[in-house]
Parts: C-alpha cells; sequence; structure tokens
C-alpha cells in the first residue's frame, strides 16, 4: 500500500468548473477525520510487556535458590537489555527475518518511526495493544474493508454501463430522428429549425452523461486497484505477525526444555545428597544449592528426621547399594557439573524468551498493527473519498443539465429548450407554406372564379370549372420580359439570356462545389428560411451583379442549395416536363436494371433542347456531389429522393401528386443519375448525346 507522507495523501478533487479532465484540480487533503495530535517523541512502551517477562521470570526461579547468582542476573532489567542484541538478533536472523519490519517495504525510516503521522489515532493503536487478539481483529476488519470497497467498484462499473447505454441510445435517437425528418415530407420554417436545435441540444446532454459514465468506470478501476493493494498489504503485515509469535512461541518451549533439564538434574542431585548425608527426601525437598542442604540436615537431627532418614537410607541403599564413597563423590561431580550446565542453558534461554518477548510487545506488535491499522485506513478513507466524488459529479451532471435546459441569465450559454420549441412561429409557417404552395406543388392555384363565356364560365355567377384540366395544359409562368429567374419558362429565360444553361443553375452550381461538396446533408437540409428567400429576391431582380461566390451568401451552403431547388420547384413545368411524365414512369417500371437504363436513356433523348442540356449540366453537378458521399452523406439514393418528386413533377390533371408514382419518379432520377456517364458523357468513338438507342423488345 503507497506511504504517504506525513498522513497526507494528494487526492484528485473535482472543481466546481464542470466534468472535463482539466477541470480537476489537485490539492492536499487529510484522509483522517480525527484531529491532529502532537508527534510522540519515543515509539510507546507498554507496561505490560515489562511485568508479564518479570513475573515469568520470578515463576522460573521460585524453586531453584541454589542458583541466586544468576537469578539476580535475571531480575536486573539492564542486564537483560545488554545481552539482547547479540540473543534477539540471532533469532531473527536465523528465522529470516532481518532486522525486524525492514522487508516488509512499508517501514518508514528511523527519523519517521520516532514521528507520529499527523492524523493517525494513537489512542487506538495503544487500546489494540492493551488487548488480545488485535491482529486477528484488524484482518477481519480490512477483509471487510476490502469486500465493501470492491462492492462499491461493481456499483460505479453497473452505472457506467447504464449511463453509457442511456447515452448512447440518446445521440443515435437524435441523429436518427434528423435524418428521417429531413427526408420526410414534414413542415419547414421555424418548425425545422427549432426541432433540429433541440435534437442537438439532447445530443449535447447525452454527451455530458457519457463523459460522467467514463468517470465511474475510471473511479470503478482506482477501488479495485485500492482492493487489491489492500489485500497483498493485508496478507503480508498479518504473514509477519505470525512470524514473530512463532519466534516467540519457539524461544518459550526452549525455556521450557531447558528448565526440565535442570530440575531433573537437580532431583538426581538431591537424592545423590540425600542418600550421601542419610536426609530425608520428603523433609529435605528440592535445595537452591548444596550447602542449604547440609545446614538444614546439621540443624535439625532428631525428630522426624530420623524417621525420613530411615527411609531415605532405605531408598538410596537400593540406589547406591553397592557403590563406595568415592564412586558416589565422583556421581556428585559429575551431577553438579551436568546441573551447572542446565542451569547456564536455562539462564540464557530464560534471557532470550525475556528480549524476545519484550522487544514483540514493546516495538513489533505496534509497528505492525500500526501498519494494519493505517492499510484499513486507508481502505475506509479511499472508499469514502470516491464516494463522495462520485456524489460531487451527479451533482455536477444534473446541475450541468438543469443550466443547459433551462440557462438562468447568461447570454453565451444559448436558449434553453423550453425556448427554443416556444419560437416556433405557426402562423408564420403556415403564412410561407400557403404562399409557396402552388409553386412547390406545381399545381394552379384553383379553379377561376370568372371568365369569357365561351370558356364556360356563367356571367354574374360563380360556379367552379367543372370542365377539369386539358391533357398538356401547362400553367402560365412569369413573362420573360419581366427579368426575373424565378417561375420563368425555361425556354424563354434562355432565349432571353443567350444561354445554354440557366444563369441560375450555373451559379449555384458552381458555388456549392466549390463551398458544399464536403458539407454533410448537403440538398438534404435546408437553410434558413429568410436568407433562401433574401438570395432569391436578389437573383430576380440583378442575377448577373450577385456574386453567390461571396461569403455573404455561401457562409451558409444550404442556403445556396435551397435556392437551387426552389428555381426548379418554380419552374411553370417541371424540367422532364409533363408530356413525358407517363413515359418516363413507364420506363421506372422495369426491374431489368440494363432495360430500364435504356427506356429511360430514350425519354432523355425525346426532352427538348434547353431542357436536356440544363438536366445534363445539372446531372453532372449532382455526380460530382455523390462521388463524396462518405463525407457528405448524399448518396444516389439520397439525391434521388430529394429531386425525384422536382425534376419529375405530375401533371395538373393529377393533381401535381401522385402517391402511387412517387416511388417510380425517384427511381428514373437514380438511374439516370447512376447512368450519367452512358447517357450524357462523350466516349471514345462517338458521343453518346446524339446517339439513339437501339429498341429493346420489353
Amino acid at each position: 500500500m503507497e506511504q504517504y507522507p506525513d498522513g497526507y495523501v494528494e487526492v484528485k478533487r473535482p472543481g466546481a468548473g464542470g466534468m472535463d479532465d482539466d477541470q480537476y484540480s489537485y490539492r492536499s487533503r487529510q484522509y483522517s477525520q480525527d484531529a491532529p495530535q502532537p508527534p510522540s517523541p519515543t515509539k510507546p512502551q507498554l507496561p505490560h510487556a515489562s511485568s508479564s517477562s518479570n513475573a515469568t521470570s520470578s515463576s522460573h526461579y521460585n524453586h531453584h535458590q541454589d542458583n541466586r547468582h544468576h537469578a539476580n542476573t535475571i531480575s536486573n532489567p539492564e542486564s537483560a537489555n545488554a545481552s539482547r542484541p547479540s540473543l534477539s538478533n540471532d533469532r531473527r536472523l536465523s528465522s529470516g527475518l532481518g532486522g525486524g519490519m525492514g522487508s516488509l517495504g512499508s517501514v518508514k525510516t528511523a527519523a519517521q518511526e520516532d514521528v507520529v503521522p499527523v492524523g493517525f489515532d494513537e489512542g487506538i493503536l495503544r487500546g489494540l495493544c492493551e488487548i488480545d487478539g488485535a491482529l486477528p481483529l484488524l484482518a477481519d476488519r480490512i477483509k471487510q474493508s476490502i469486500a465493501s470497497c470492491k462492492q462499491v467498484a461493481v456499483f460505479f462499473r453497473s452505472r457506467s454501463e447504464i449511463e453509457e447505454k442511456y447515452a448512447r441510445s440518446v445521440t443515435e435517437l437524435c441523429r436518427t430522428t434528423g435524418d428521417v425528418y429531413s427526408r420526410a415530407d414534414c413542415k419547414a420554417g421555424t418548425f425545422v429549425s427549432s426541432y433540429q436545435s433541440g435534437l442537438k441540444l439532447q445530443e449535447q446532454l447525452a454527451q455530458n452523461r457519457l463523459r460522467f459514465s467514463q468517470r465511474l468506470n475510471e473511479m470503478s478501476e482506482e477501488l479495485l486497484s485500492l482492493a487489491r493493494e489492500g489485500e497483498k498489504m493485508r496478507k503480508v503485515h498479518k504473514d509477519n505477525g505470525a512470524r514473530y509469535q512463532g519466534i516467540l512461541q519457539e524461544s518459550e518451549t526452549v525455556m521450557d526444555k531447558a528448565k526440565s533439564r535442570f530440575d531433573a538434574t537437580a532431583e538426581e542431585l538431591e537424592r545423590l545428597l540425600v542418600a550421601k548425608e542419610g536426609e530425608s527426601f520428603k523433609d529435605a525437598g528440592m535445595r537452591s544449592s548444596a550447602s542449604t542442604s547440609s545446614t538444614s540436615t546439621s540443624s535439625n537431627p532428631q525428630g522426624g528426621g530420623k524417621r525420613a532418614l530411615g527411609k531415605a537410607m532405605t531408598k538410596g541403599g537400593l540406589l547406591f547399594k553397592g557403590k563406595g564413597a568415592g564412586s558416589i563423590q565422583r556421581q556428585e561431580d559429575d551431577v553438579r557439573s551436568r546441573m551447572a550446565q542446565a542451569s547456564e542453558t536455562f539462564r540464557k534461554a530464560v534471557l532470550e524468551s525475556q528480549a524476545l518477548r519484550q522487544e514483540y510487545f514493546n516495538f513489533q506488535l505496534p509497528k505492525i498493527l500500526r501498519l494494519l491499522k493505517e492499510c484499513a485506513d486507508e481502505l475506509d478513507l479511499g472508499t469514502q473519498y470516491h464516494l463522495t466524488r462520485y456524489a460531487f459529479l451527479y451533482e455536477s451532471t444534473l446541475v450541468s443539465e438543469g443550466t443547459t435546459l433551462n440557462p438562468m441569465s447568461a447570454a453565451d450559454e444559448g436558449p434553453g429548450l423550453k425556448t427554443i420549441y416556444e419560437s416556433i412561429d405557426n402562423r408564420t409557417d403556415f403564412k410561407s407554406y400557403m404562399q409557396n404552395y402552388a409553386v412547390a406543388r406545381g399545381t394552379p392555384k384553383g379553379p377561376r372564379r370568372d371568365g369569357p363565356y365561351e370558356e364556360g364560365f356563367n356571367p354574374g355567377q360563380n360556379h367552379t370549372y367543372d370542365n377539369g384540366f386539358s391533357e398538356g395544359w401547362v400553367p402560365p409562368g412569369i413573362p420573360a420580359s419581366t427579368g426575373a429567374t424565378f417561375g420563368v419558362d425555361l425556354d424563354e429565360q434562355l432565349n432571353r439570356d443567350g444561354v445554354e444553361v440557366p444563369k441560375v443553375v450555373e451559379k449555384c452550381a458552381q458555388a456549392i462545389e466549390a463551398y458544399g461538396l464536403e458539407s454533410m446533408g448537403i440538398y438534404r437540409l435546408s437553410g434558413t428560411t429568410s436568407r433562401v428567400q433574401a438570395l432569391k429576391n436578389a437573383l430576380d431582380k440583378d442575377i448577373d451583379n450577385i456574386d453567390v461566390m461571396s461569403d455573404e451568401w455561401s457562409a451558409d451552403i444550404n442556403v445556396v442549395s435551397g435556392v437551387l431547388k426552389l428555381w426548379f420547384r418554380e419552374l411553370p413545368e417541371p424540367l422532364l416536363t409533363y408530356g413525358l411524365y407517363h413515359s418516363f414512369i413507364e420506363a421506372a417500371r422495369y426491374d431489368n436494371d440494363r432495360l430500364r437504363h435504356i427506356r429511360l436513356h430514350e425519354q432523355v433523348n425525346e426532352l427538348p433542347d434547353p431542357n436536356y442540356a440544363t438536366l445534363k449540366y445539372f446531372m453532372g453537378h449532382l455526380d460530382r456531389v455523390r462521388r463524396k458521399e462518405s463525407i457528405n452523406q448524399m448518396s444516389v439514393s439520397n439525391l434521388s429522393i430529394v429531386f425525384g418528386p422536382t425534376l419529375l413533377g405530375a401533371p395538373p390533371e393529377e393533381g401535381g401528386l401522385n402517391l402511387e408514382h412517387m416511388s417510380f419518379q425517384c427511381k428514373a432520377i437514380e438511374t439516370i443519375l447512376e447512368k450519367y456517364n452512358e447517357i450524357f458523357v462523350e466516349e471514345d468513338g462517338g458521343s453518346i448525346e446524339g446517339e439513339q438507342p437501339q429498341s429493346v423488345q420489353a
């Protein structure tokens, strides 16, 4: 687990500006909520360790008063501490522990060990040192913290997946809805502008949710990493604690074995002395030394001693029967020598056990408990910090959505969703639709209310025209003499201007090819209605002096494309003419691609020269547009949907609109555009333009 100096960590604190990465700032933050305590100059000395060691040593030596020389040494703590380095260090080196906890990789330097980190509760550490089972207590607590940390990480990841799925679904819905709306026959004007703006605003909100999802996923990974580090450190510190306990238990076992050997040797010497002096084993008891035994025997020569002497002599006689005084003396010397060795071994074992016990309870145990407590604190406070960060990010996301939906006062934030939809002007949209309906649909304005008698009108009465439209009737256009460009018959317009292709078509096509070939949805998206009308009026007034390529008009290329579409719609007769309408529809009905191409090629060659030249030029322009399909998303199919009903409109006798034929109108334009090179472009060996295709049997 990473160590943080002086109890502080560098945490990524969310700023107040939003959700971007650069809006987070780093600053020091103390995890611990406890009040800082002044540093302690030395490691805590726990009183129970020394008292426990002294109690143990005194209990071992109450039975051996004949060895007062080393009992006095053990009772002196200075001598015990003086012998500690050689004994405890040897024990640690033999167990592979080195110099304490240095192998853990997380122990502070000697200077840092003498200073208590700010924010660490030393009271809790002392309380842990005072109770039994502190190591398993902290190990189980860390285990709980790790489980909690993982559960929070799983929650963050699941929440991230939900937010990401929601954001991507909303984004896809907005884009698909906008695309479908632009293809469908829906309302235009202020409604479509507000509707598209509302979709963009909701897409922006979805992007904010997507960034929130990314933050949650990052927090989940951080918590899982924290849990993995916690598991690793828990195992390391727990294993080191168990290793130290094993060393201490081993030293106590060695001490107990040394005591048993010393007791057995002392008992043997006692029996030997009883047999030698004739003293009762029961009355003599266990003496600390041979001199004490002799003094006790001489002070009580009569009474119960005689009876005991008889028993001891009987027992001693059995033990030492047949042995002389010299043999007994040699045996006594040997037993005394072995007892001295056992006493020295016992003394060293007691000193080593006492040193290890003092080191464990006064130094190693507090250090291990401190490391485990710090590990638990880092897990708990890290989990709490990420939960707090989650709350902050969630709150920031919701506040950002609220200010986006309904900005308070900042004008640069743009209008809110409610303001956008409130800007729809249905009255203006309807007036514009009513004014442009006849031109857009290619239908007459309606029956005349009065007229000459010979044409079927009854003077003085408002009868409707009940004879219907005659086949081949073309609505009258604006006279060419007015100098207008929109609504003027194509043939008259070309003759007046002395050109082969209308000027408005050339100007608009050149501007679109210069600035709009890579514009997403060119011809499919509509420009601002007011700007389209302004450019139309300018071209109607003085087409020769209007520079469509200027920034005034080409800044929004959809305005130029909208004007060009409007020019085609306002022609008195569609470009492919009413007279050839049914022939084009029948040719488009063929399922065979090759046959449909040939039949449509035949009908194109039947067009009047002005219509043919204009169609050739315009199809060449659309061919260049569709070659950028990968960028502008305008395929042959999309372009045919836009221009099919416009270039191949139904005659007036069919009401100007035939839903049954709409698919064939689009199919006819699609095939002509797909076969542009075969129909219009000159190939090697001759021009296809003037070549009449051979008749093919259907």
